[in-house]
């Protein structure tokens, strides 16, 4: 055979055809219509986008591999992928960095967690388990409120620092803030709280709220109990709390190499209250990232604060699924972008920041609904979005011609049959 010869055509082809399946699901749901519902900012000239358009296509990028805002551009070319969508034209990157530059703290606070509310009162799903967690984004230009702060694989790098609240249940965000670089997980957490329990969770029955370390503190543990909500949270070894830890000599033991303790402890600055302590024998857990406390490295430790009184073993097995987060947070940023788009106001990196964590959910519900897996969205994209097709027109009617081998269509056919099938309410058993 001789050299592939090569021609070129003007056919209007999509490498994206199987995002016709997430275009019926996002159908199925009140994405759209939430949207609508808020005070979106709007350009003034005639030929400003529709900001629901703009919001579609900064989403679409995502879902389909762009972690940059100069990616989104590929997609402008894309008119099968606009079709599919019913989008005239999607915007441009200098179009995206417009729009996120009219959000400002009054606009993000408006909007957000009103959309949160909404998406999720389409839930139809028990007593929710609450994580929250924080993370580093490393920034490397000059955008506002990117501080020295704690950054442990960038050591002295400017960063954000967002907090953010999981639901263990959906695999979905409750609510999340961009916060500076040099913020503590604990900063203006009551306020965070507020916004997230009252307005976005308002609907929801919360059974357990999870954190780390980063946010034991006595008026943290207040917050909830005043509310009567259960609580576990990560312990920060004070010298108080080493020295009680050091006199225990009753501990249960789970497995090899790894015991518990229930002890009560009144901290100096708090109330009395429950606390679980674990050991872990250095030579059987190695890479644990618990704490060496005493001279002799023997043991490594970890402690937890609970108004749960369920027995030991279970409040550290209830407590060790929390290490899901870490999973969650880097699919954020690998599969969804969430720590390359930014701009250089705050607040539109921030407004940029929360739309990815709609889309996040969005995908978290799909997978949920349609395909039954927790598969990551760059997996999803290889198996279901990332299909060559086409539009052809038969009788007046448009059809997407979608190209799959034979033996796959019975399996694509049977997802959009799942989204067919699909209604609010969405339940999770």
């Amino acid at each position: 055979m001789g050299e592939l010869k090569i021609e070129y055509s003007d056919k209007k082809v999509t490498p994206f055809g199987g995002m016709k399946l997430l275009k019926n699901f996002i159908d199925k749901t009140r994405v759209i219509e939430d949207l609508k519902s808020v005070n979106l900012p709007i350009g003034f000239s005639n030929r400003a986008y529709d900001p629901i358009n703009i919001i579609q296509g900064f989403w679409l990028a995502i879902f389909t591999g762009a972690s940059r805002y100069i990616h989104a551009d590929w997609l402008r070319y894309d008119t099968t992928l606009q079709t599919i969508f019913e989008i005239d034209k999607l915007p441009s990157q200098s179009t995206y960095s417009r729009f996120f530059h009219k959000f400002n703290i009054e606009k993000n606070s408006e909007i957000f967690p009103i959309l949160q509310q909404k998406f999720l009162s389409q839930l139809d799903v028990g007593p929710l388990t609450i994580d929250l967690d924080s993370t580093v984004i490393t920034r490397y230009g000059e955008q506002e409120g990117a501080k020295k702060g704690y950054n442990p694989k960038k050591p002295g790098r400017n960063s954000h620092h967002p907090i953010i609240a999981f639901i263990d249940q959906t695999k979905m965000i409750a609510n999340t803030w961009m916060r500076s670089g040099n913020t503590s997980s604990l900063n203006n957490y009551d306020a965070f709280l507020n916004e997230t329990f009252d307005i976005c969770l308002k609907d929801k029955k919360v059974g357990l709220v999870r954190a780390d370390s980063g946010f034991y503190s006595q008026e943290f543990l207040e917050w909830f109990e005043k509310r009567g909500i259960n609580y576990i949270v990560a312990v920060k070894f004070y010298e108080n709390i080493k020295y009680t830890i050091g006199n225990i000599t009753k501990w249960i033991k789970i497995t090899k190499g790894l015991d518990v303790a229930s002890l009560r402890f009144k901290p100096d600055n708090g109330s009395e209250r429950r606390y679980i302590i674990v050991r872990k024998l250095s030579e059987e857990y190695p890479k644990s990232g618990d704490k060496l406390l005493f001279d002799e490295p023997i043991y490594r430790y970890s402690a937890y604060v609970t108004n749960i009184e369920l027995p030991v073993d279970q409040i550290y097995n209830i407590y060790n699924t929390r290490a899901d987060c870490e999973n969650r947070i880097k699919e954020l940023k690998y599969d969804f972008g969430a720590d390359n788009f930014c701009l250089k106001d705050f607040y539109a990196t921030e407004a940029s920041f929360r739309f990815i964590m709609m889309a996040y959910n969005i995908m978290a519900l799909f997978k949920h609904e349609v395909v039954n897996s927790n598969m990551m969205l760059s997996t999803l994209r290889s198996y279901c979005f990332a299909l060559g097709s086409w539009i052809t027109e038969h009788s007046n009617q448009k059809v997407l011609k979608i190209s799959l081998p034979q033996k796959r269509r019975t399996w694509m056919n049977g997802l959009f049959e799942n989204v067919k099938q699909s209604q609010i309410p969405f339940k999770y058993t």
